[in-house]
């Protein structure tokens, strides 16, 4: 690009290799964030609260009131890392580096993984589902490749909650790592168009995100009757029990999510299968509850503090019906998140190896996936649905000569199946039936691993 396009700032972008595309002021040359370019303009200093934009120095105490990135009051429903796992001692270990070991410590953790999943059913079912009520949006022509890729996971989704009875009216959909919110989008259609309703009155669709997102899909959906709500939260630390939403009508609660990366999986299964859970089970004694029923009906008892005694069976969601979560992402797993910690310590696994075995199921889809060196690095700590493509964990040059690259994709997938393993434990241990299904072809995305459970009994 020889010049800036017309009202766009006139800065290159050495790093791009092309101008700024920001629009500047009438007048202008460059926009805000490059006028330091322009003559006698004035200073501009990285801010305070996010150094990843910049503000006129002698703007800056006004700039701080209203920053983005200035830190806000906490919801009634932030509960500091509630969902977290225990931190004891061996959950801070750092990650282990594959490029830092020898070939007899790489020799050593592949005989290990052999070992663990000797026994284990390790396969995959093939279950590409779909759902009508997305197949006019599939023909669309208008639609490139990566929107009709989003369209044909979010169909089989819905065709696998369609399968598992889970996708009716009479209950709460609780989407994590929501971004704009296509896939809550499409199960309100499903709905929608499957009872001929205007509205759903008995229906709510909870969208959790922690990053402000563009383009969102909530616009949508502002007609009577439609109880559709985001809250912009880490799900590390929400608790669903202190949701002003999910607490008068109790629905039971259906939990989505469309690539939730790493980490933030085992999150929310801890948000959805233990959050909610001691409060039943470990409530105040029968005394108690009769003491605490007025406030429990009040409106103020629904922003109370944490030291709050009284919600126990009265207050908080429903139960939870079951879930459906595409995987990803394993090797940005965290030992002290995880939630198969028992799983892999009876196998005589523990921190370490997870770290290691975290790092080598990367293994199992960077080899396949195109390079795209001017991509930027994404976020470790990812807990968005909308993007399905995402960088490896690190090169492999460490292996060369000892694995061949088929001998590092099998491994790779062994390590996806033993992680994935340990959450079908802890399903179990829950009460849930568990299962692992190639909801979509590989050529739509290599990560195309849907998790899925319900009650093991109707109880």
């Amino acid at each position: 690009m020889a010049a800036p396009l017309p009202g766009r700032c006139g800065f290159f972008v050495q790093k791009k290799k092309r101008f700024c595309k920001m629009i500047v002021g009438k007048g202008k040359l460059f926009c805000g964030e490059h006028a330091t370019m322009e003559e006698g303009s004035g200073r501009r200093i990285a801010c305070p609260l996010d150094p990843k934009h910049t503000v006129s120095e002698d703007k800056l105490d006004k700039h701080l009131k209203k920053c983005n990135s200035r830190e806000k009051p906490r919801p009634v429903y932030f509960v500091e890392d509630i969902n977290s796992g225990p931190a004891d001692g061996e959950q801070t270990l750092q990650q282990v580096s594959l490029a830092a070991c020898s070939r007899a410590q790489l020799e050593t953790l592949v005989d290990k993984l052999k070992a663990a999943v000797a026994g284990l059913c390790c396969d995959v079912e093939d279950r590409v589902l779909s759902h009508p009520v997305l197949q006019e949006e599939l023909n669309n022509p208008k639609n490139g490749d990566s929107a009709h890729k989003h369209l044909k996971q979010q169909s089989s989704i819905l065709g696998h909650l369609e399968a598992l009875r889970l996708l009716g009216r009479g209950r709460c959909f609780v989407e994590f790592g929501a971004g704009r919110g296509k896939l809550s989008h499409w199960i309100h259609e499903a709905l929608k168009t499957r009872d001929r309703l205007q509205t759903c009155d008995d229906l709510q669709l909870l969208l959790v995100e922690r990053c402000s997102t563009r383009f969102k899909v909530d616009g949508k959906h502002q007609e009577v009757g439609v109880e559709f709500e985001r809250l912009q939260v880490d799900i590390q630390h929400l608790d669903l029990s202190r949701v002003p939403l999910l607490r008068p009508k109790k629905l039971p609660l259906v939990g989505v999510g469309k690539h939730l990366c790493g980490a933030a999986t085992d999150l929310a299964l801890r948000c959805l299968l233990e959050t909610p859970r001691p409060r039943k089970e470990t409530g105040p004694p029968p005394k108690r509850l009769k003491t605490s029923e007025p406030d429990g009906n009040s409106g103020p008892a629904d922003s109370a503090a944490l030291p709050d005694p009284g919600p126990g069976a009265d207050s908080g969601p429903g139960p939870i019906l079951g879930l459906a979560v595409a995987l990803c992402c394993h090797h940005r797993c965290e030992w002290r998140h995880y939630v198969g910690q028992q799983f892999f310590l009876q196998r005589g696994l523990g921190a370490r190896e997870f770290s290691a075995f975290c790092r080598m199921s990367s293994w199992a889809t960077c080899g396949l996936r195109p390079t795209n060196q001017d991509r930027p690095p994404q976020d470790p700590t990812n807990q968005r649905g909308d993007d399905e493509e995402h960088e490896p964990a690190e090169e492999t040059d460490a292996v060369t000569g000892f694995l061949s690259a088929a001998e590092r994709e099998q491994l790779g997938r062994l390590c996806k199946r033993l992680i994935d393993s340990g959450r079908l434990d802890f399903l179990k241990k829950k009460g849930f039936d568990g299962r692992l299904s190639a909801y979509v072809k590989s050529q739509v995305t290599l990560e195309n691993v849907l998790l899925t459970a319900v009650p093991s009994s109707p109880s």
